[in-house]
């Protein structure tokens, strides 16, 4: 049986989302085709900065196509956090591509508008292309939205928001090509402009974002505060530190320090531990996975505890100083606490060798006395049962 709240390691709506971005990249190579065409033979030059506005939007569901492939892949050894960060390096060179084409653009349209008498006069069929580019482009909008809200992908929501942005951006081609064709010559050269500076402006961002990423920018103030809150409402959990989260794809990694109480056992820290990484799996979108740190004592300012001795050493200190005790040969157990720099130590013996409460106290007294000169151990205390 699969575990639910297991690290994903692979994407299970990829193919289901890799077929609905398909569908909108095939629109789009016959739109954008249709766009260059047509505004090539029908004079436009906003059509034709439009068209490869459209293929920018080509770029744009590759590298959602790339995070649905990549996404779905297990980590490997070369890859222990997966492949994200292929779709992330890709995004930063295309990026760099969309900012290149945008300039040429631009700087194509304002030649031909220092040369007016150069300016072409758009015909009919160029304002029918740019008016078909609207509709089809709304349409894409409200397919990718519908897809992204029922295979809950932020990932499709966010690539539909971009076919609606590319909505405005047609609507200003078709008012400058209707503008040239009843007169104003220099209009459709305007409008290619402004469709230049969308597309440098979209690549800008896709690079910000990108390179963002890449130098491991944690996640926004909001998403933080969420995690805070999760993490804070498990019980056992008593508060937190050193939250560091990055992002990989579409992707985020958290790993965290929580504070425990000193005294419980491994098995139960670790639990609490696990509890605390199905929490935030289950409750805060887009996470990868969780790593949780546990800790006795808030080590942010606590004294370290980096210099003392593991169980052997203290075994061996224990055995010298209750060398005098009879008891101590009946030892079944020692727990050690490490917790402000120093050890605090439980004996765990028969409740037959302290069979009345005197009998008991003088045990104990008799085991801290002889402890008490070892500065790194700050108390023992003996637990019969």
């Amino acid at each position: 049986m699969t575990d639910k709240n297991a690290p994903q390691t692979r994407d299970e709506g990829g193919g289901e989302r890799q077929r609905v971005v398909l569908r909108g990249l095939f629109i789009n190579v016959v739109l954008a085709t249709g766009q260059l065409v047509v505004g090539v033979f029908g004079r436009s030059a906003a059509l034709v900065a439009d068209g490869f506005h459209t293929l920018s939007d080509l770029l744009s569901d590759t590298l959602v196509l790339a995070a649905a492939h990549f996404g779905a892949q297990a980590a490997d050894e070369d890859h222990p956090y997966g492949h994200a960060r292929i779709e992330t390096a890709g995004t930063f060179g295309l990026s760099l591509v969309l900012v290149g084409a945008g300039v040429g653009i631009a700087l194509h349209a304002a030649a031909a508008l220092s040369a007016p008498g150069h300016l072409a006069r758009p015909d009919f069929l160029a304002l029918a292309m740019a008016l078909a580019a609207i509709g089809i482009k709304e349409g894409l909008f409200r397919y990718m939205r519908r897809a992204g809200s029922r295979l809950q992908s932020e990932l499709l929501h966010a690539n539909a928001w971009h076919y609606r942005t590319d909505v405005f951006s047609s609507i200003v081609v078709a008012v400058g090509v209707a503008g040239s064709m009843m007169g104003v010559r220099d209009l459709d050269s305007v409008a290619a402009i402004g469709v230049a500076i969308l597309i440098v402006r979209m690549g800008a961002m896709l690079g910000w974002q990108a390179m963002r990423e890449l130098v491991d920018t944690g996640l926004e103030a909001e998403k933080l505060e969420r995690i805070r809150r999760v993490i804070l409402s498990i019980d056992g959990v008593r508060t937190l530190h050193l939250l560091r989260t990055r992002r990989a794809g579409g992707r985020a990694f958290v790993d965290v320090h929580i504070l425990v109480d000193g005294t419980i056992s491994v098995s139960e820290g670790h639990q609490i531990s696990e509890m605390v990484r199905v929490a935030l799996m289950r409750h805060v979108s887009n996470i990868a996975d969780v790593v949780v740190h546990i800790d006795s004592e808030d080590d942010e300012h606590a004294a370290t505890n980096a210099r003392l001795p593991l169980r052997a050493e203290i075994l061996k200190r224990l055995d010298h100083y209750f060398a005098g005790i009879e008891a101590a040969r009946a030892i079944d157990s020692v727990v050690l606490h490490y917790l402000c720099g120093r050890i605090a130590v439980e004996l765990h013996l028969s409740l037959d060798l302290a069979p009345t409460a005197a009998d008991a106290r003088v045990l104990q007294e008799q085991f801290a006395q002889a402890a008490a000169r070892d500065p790194q151990i700050a108390s023992v205390e003996v637990c019969f049962r």
